[in-house]
């Protein structure tokens, strides 16, 4: 909804609406009712403090190119609601301190070699990279906007890192998309590459800048989760089709990954590769991914979730703290809501004492 549509539901001006949005005057009671019910948020949410939004020019969006703005801006928007529940968490519980080292100065296959090295992975498959990136100390979230266009965004917030996935896409496609943004946090950290790693023939462009960092994301999300030594041990020359849909599900990647990675290593010629990609492309496996993994979602608040529940909150709860609905939390928590926080103390036959919530300046 723009701007001139939102004014037009709510019975306003334009101008009206821009006034609300820079604090010059406050909607009326019947204005700020109707608001809440158009945007199916609370009126608790409008009358509280300022929420802080992710900036455009701090996070890392996959797809830039076929991304609309509003796409983009909803995104964000999603990503201010996970930093509300981040704060009400971390004022609670005590959560991993970020671990994630600086490696702007490295390419990208050096780079996830060192991070993995950094944390003792050696060269081992990651069977889990969500509850990998948590415990090092990254808040991963999902995206509460529903939409194909955005895959994964992530951002420094002050020192903590966050990273958003769509999880819409195969499990695959998000183990990559966790990976990529894995690979901006220590790749880009706090905006572009430096100077120094820019190739000589790389525009001053914004555009090129982002594709550049795009690139050099995917290169590193393609070692960090296939490296170079245990695919060498792994996997055979000139494999068929068949053989990289077994060998898919050993380093849990779609097969057009680790036949990227596996050409990309001399394991396939440009024509065995070239024909790999048609028959893929033929058997739908781009979309419908063959033998597929299990989905992926956060231990970590999954057992925040039950902590709450024992001690009587409910999903209700921590939604009518932050002023949110509950259907917000579900999407940016996976859905784990749904389980861990079922029961609190609107529940039947609850008999432990419930605290009371607030939240704490």
């Amino acid at each position: 909804m723009n701007k001139t549509a939102f004014a037009e539901r709510i019975g306003v001006e334009l101008r009206t609406v821009t006034g609300y949005e820079r604090g010059e005057y406050e909607p009326s009671e019947e204005t700020l009712n109707r608001i809440a019910r158009i945007l199916s948020f609370p009126r608790g949410f409008f009358l509280g403090g300022a929420v802080h939004e992710p900036s455009p020019a701090t996070a890392s969006f996959r797809s830039m190119s076929r991304m609309s703005a509003a796409n983009r801006e909803a995104a964000l928007a999603s990503g201010a609601l996970a930093f509300l529940l981040e704060e009400w968490l971390a004022a609670r519980f005590t959560l991993p301190v970020p671990d994630v080292p600086d490696l702007r100065e490295e390419e990208p296959e050096a780079a996830a070699l060192m991070l993995r090295q950094y944390w003792g992975l050696g060269e081992r498959p990651i069977k889990n990279i969500v509850h990998l990136l948590e415990a090092r100390g990254i808040r991963v979230f999902s995206m509460a906007e529903d939409t194909i266009e955005v895959d994964a965004f992530s951002l420094w917030r002050d020192t903590t890192p966050f990273v958003f996935l769509n999880t819409l896409k195969s499990p695959e496609r998000s183990r990559f998309d966790a990976a990529h943004e894995l690979g901006h946090l220590v790749l880009h950290r706090h905006g572009g590459p430096p100077r120094s790693n820019r190739g000589e023939h790389d525009s001053d462009e914004p555009d090129a800048d982002s594709r550049m960092m795009e690139h050099e994301a995917n290169r590193f999300a393609s070692a960090f989760l296939m490296p170079r030594g245990s695919i060498l041990a792994h996997a055979p020359a000139f494999p068929s089709l068949s053989i990289i849909i077994q060998l898919k599900t050993f380093w849990l990647v779609s097969v057009s990954a680790l036949a990227y990675r596996l050409h990309h290593l001399g394991l396939l010629t440009d024509w065995h590769y070239r024909s790999l990609c048609i028959e893929i492309a033929q058997k739908g496996y781009r979309t419908n991914e063959p033998n597929s993994a299990p989905r992926e979602m956060s231990q970590i608040l999954a057992k925040i979730f039950t902590a709450l529940r024992e001690d009587g909150i409910s999903k209700d709860d921590v939604a009518d703290v932050l002023k949110i609905e509950v259907s917000e939390l579900d999407k940016l928590v996976f859905g784990l809501m749904l389980v861990s926080l079922t029961g609190g103390k609107n529940s039947p036959g609850s008999q432990r004492q419930k605290p009371e919530l607030s939240i704490v300046k």
